[in-house]
């Protein structure tokens, strides 16, 4: 149900923002570093908010990227941890596995 409300959500800020675009079709100057043009609102507001999805979308991958990055080495880690708890004597069915939603704080002091 969460993702259908982002969708909906998405399609109503998309409509909103076209029919802002379509409201303001008057040419406007547009000023860029070493000269300036002539262009209508409509393509100025469409253009900042097709450039803003895509520098946020850029950014956002490259924070799931370097999630998936810790994550994989945070897995790597916790096999050497296991690895080390077995050579140690401690039987693999003894060794806790955290089951998801719980607090790693509080079931570790279970063990101590």
């Amino acid at each position: 149900m969460k993702g259908q409300g982002y969708v909906i959500l998405a399609i109503v800020l998309t409509i909103l923002i076209a029919l802002f675009a379509v409201i303001n079709i008057e040419p406007v100057e547009v000023n860029y570093f070493f000269w300036s043009a002539t262009s209508p609102l409509i393509l100025v507001i469409l253009f900042s908010v097709l450039m803003g999805g895509i520098i946020t979308a850029v950014a956002g991958m490259f924070k799931i990227y370097n999630m998936k990055k810790q994550i994989n080495q945070l897995k790597k880690q916790n096999g050497t941890l296991r690895d080390m708890l077995v050579k140690e004597g401690v039987p693999a069915e003894k060794i806790p596995s955290l089951p998801k939603g719980k607090d790693p704080k509080r079931e570790l002091e279970k063990y101590n």
